[in-house]
């Protein structure tokens, strides 16, 4: 019985040509589906073309059927681009970013996140992102959770109903040296059908710190992400589980610092941590 013939340099690289081809086709077929898509949305009432939920989703699922000698980070990587390309292609749009810590980290999660054909416009400080994002319907804005000292508590700048508010926190699948690991705050306009409510984020403001503070935010399972102290008192950035409401939060807080001012200021999906040795995802 003879043995069939080895695979030749050759052979693979014809089939590599072949997927290389089947990819592309697919991938001028889902942009076929975009001018379908912004007439199902027009025949609907129109709507943001961001959707934080689906989009976590989406890189849910990515992470946990991922498999193989293929890095996350690339596979990641490459389907964010899609993303957010096919996004700006529905409607075009423009992300600000702070780089007023130095742009190297930022641009690094801009282009992971985003690819190069959204636009990107370097903005120095968190307000200035915020400002820019407020005057121009449909774009994006980068925040560095961890801003500086000298920003101040910029996130008061969301407080305000119709000013932009938090729709994600980047990178989703959180893991071990990631190519673009800094966290960062994605912001937009409000959109109440797009929202991500899995973890929801509050500006609080008290008249000073209080041992008892982190204490209750723990107890609801929260975590304070920045807190600064100005003029009016204590200001705190805080994340808590989506099912835990803001009256709670109020409450909670006010049994131990008494009067509380607590403003919600957009909200994201939870994210995933990944480590390559142990493939399960677990929720954090």
């Amino acid at each position: 019985m003879t043995s069939p013939p080895a695979e030749t340099l050759s052979d693979l690289r014809v089939e590599i040509d072949r997927i290389d081809a089947a990819m592309h086709e697919l991938l001028i077929e889902r942009g076929t589906i975009i001018d379908r898509l912004i007439t199902a949305k027009a025949r609907a009432g129109g709507g943001s073309a961001f959707r934080p939920e689906r989009e976590a989703a989406m890189m849910r699922h990515l992470a946990e059927r991922h498999r193989g000698q293929l890095p996350l980070d690339t596979v990641e990587g490459i389907w964010r681009i899609i993303i957010s390309t096919f996004t700006y292609v529905q409607a075009a749009y423009s992300a600000h970013a702070d780089v007023s810590g130095g742009d190297a980290s930022m641009r690094d999660s801009a282009r992971f996140h985003f690819g190069f054909t959204v636009p990107l416009v370097p903005c120095q400080g968190a307000a200035a992102v915020i400002d820019a994002v407020a005057e121009a319907a449909g774009d994006l804005g980068l925040l560095r959770l961890d801003a500086g000292a000298g920003a101040g508590p910029w996130w008061r700048k969301l407080a305000p109903p119709a000013a932009p508010k938090i729709i994600a926190r980047l990178p989703f699948v959180e893991r071990p040296d990631h190519p673009a690991g800094m966290p960062v705050f994605v912001v937009a306009l409000p959109s109440a059908a797009s929202a991500a409510r899995e973890i929801v984020v509050y500006a609080i403001s008290v008249d000073r710190w209080r041992a008892g503070l982190q204490r209750a935010i723990e107890a609801l399972g929260g975590e304070i992400l920045e807190q600064t102290a100005d003029d009016l008192g204590l200001a705190l950035l805080v994340a808590v589980a989506g099912q835990v409401d803001g009256d709670t939060v109020r409450q909670a807080l006010a049994e131990v610092s008494g009067d509380v001012r607590l403003s919600e200021v957009g909200s994201h999906a939870a994210r995933y941590g990944f480590t390559p040795a142990m493939p399960a995802l677990a929720a954090v």
